[in-house]
């Protein structure tokens, strides 16, 4: 990813000095100040909930703590959708001023109306949500008309001197022409992708269409294959990370590397699994059981290849083994051959349903807290 250099400085001092002091540390806090949005995705497992659950909002205050408790040296702000908050050019204002990297992740379907509420920094990106060309992005977010909102609003960011990326999530029915076609737009744009397969929430409408470890490596091997080895196009990935999806490394997630503060609280064990919410970071770093999860440990685990699991890993990789980081940039990402040994599934525990659990401790704590808005919701239920 070619971050500008100040902030490419303090996210490496900050990994390096991590590195060298041993121990688990945060790279890029996830934050989740709302959950409601507006769109329905079928693959998302964000938005199944209650209308007084998707009222909360965290206030300006709870975000700057968040990052002040995990240290992180960059915010990735989702949701939901985050333009939905009302404060939120105040939460990104908060964390610039902190030196920390923002990347304000967003369907584009409002940017066009709040855009004059942000200005351009080198700490600020605009990520835009684009599954792939018009045809796969509005499938996958079931609404005609989105691809070209999104469209014009990364045209629109760039022309007043806003940082963009694209933030791609591939699915099981993606062709890898259709896709590669997009990333040649998108590079042409000078646009960099987040890409990343799929994960399979259990909340999600849609089941048919996530990914296996196995489809996604050969997905990946089909799609890398005709850019070059990726070197045709403009990646935030890491490229160890590419060459873990391609198959060639076999690797353990680090889903401390990316915590998640969520309206609940602290989610442990990561940003995509909710196995319960604690007050404060050090309560998920110290608290969280993490041998019980990943792959091969735990069965929600067993098909996640997702940046947010394993980009930390590929990271630590790139700090221990350089040579191996600048040996795949430079020659691009292995698309023939044997693939790593992948890791054995068959001794996951099995998954546990703890969804309704959570959702009426929340809602128990709401009434309490806001009886008010409580009924409101439940009456407009």
């Amino acid at each position: 990813m070619s971050l500008p250099l100040g902030p490419a400085l303090r996210i490496a001092g900050h990994a390096i000095s991590s590195q060298i002091k041993g121990g688990k540390y945060p790279l890029v806090l996830m934050l989740e100040p709302l959950l409601r949005c507006n769109l329905a995705c079928p693959g998302c497992g964000k938005i199944d909930y209650p209308d007084a659950i998707l009222n909360r909002r965290l206030s300006v205050e709870e975000c700057m703590a968040a990052i002040e408790e995990s240290g992180a040296p960059a915010v990735s702000i989702a949701g939901g959708e985050p333009l939905l908050h009302r404060d939120m050019p105040k939460i990104v204002e908060g964390y610039i001023a902190r030196k920390k990297f923002v990347i304000l992740c967003t369907n584009a379907l409002l940017l066009k109306k709040k855009i004059n509420d942000y200005k351009p920094s080198s700490y600020f990106t605009w990520s835009i949500h684009l599954d792939g060309d018009k045809a796969m992005h509005d499938k996958a977010v079931d609404q005609e008309g989105t691809y070209d909102v999104a469209l014009e609003a990364i045209h629109l960011a760039k022309s007043k001197g806003f940082r963009v990326q694209v933030n791609c999530t591939v699915f099981n029915d993606a062709k890898p022409d259709q896709l590669a076609k997009f990333l040649d737009l998108m590079a042409s744009l000078d646009v960099e992708v987040t890409i990343s397969p799929g994960y399979a929430y259990e909340r999600a409408a849609d089941q048919e269409h996530f990914l296996n470890r196995e489809k996604t490596k050969n997905l990946f091997r089909d799609l890398l294959r005709k850019g070059n080895g990726g070197k045709s196009w403009k990646f935030t990935n890491s490229p160890l990370f590419l060459d873990f999806l391609a198959g060639n490394r076999s690797y353990e997630c680090t889903p401390w590397s990316m915590p998640l503060r969520t309206v609940f609280g602290w989610q442990k064990p990561c940003y995509l699994v909710g196995e319960g919410y604690v007050e404060t970071f050090a309560e998920l770093m110290e608290g969280t059981d993490w041998d019980q999860y990943g792959v091969g440990k735990y069965e929600k685990c067993s098909n996640c290849m997702v940046h947010c699991g394993f980009e930390g890993t590929a990271a630590k990789e790139g700090l221990t083994r350089p040579w191996e980081f600048i040996k795949v940039g430079m020659q691009g990402i292995r698309t023939e051959g044997p693939m790593a040994p992948d890791i054995d599934l068959s001794n996951a525990r099995k998954a546990v349903d703890v969804h309704a659990t959570q959702v009426e401790q929340e809602l128990e704590k709401i009434k309490i807290s806001d009886p008010e808005g409580y009924a409101r919701a439940t009456r407009a239920a």
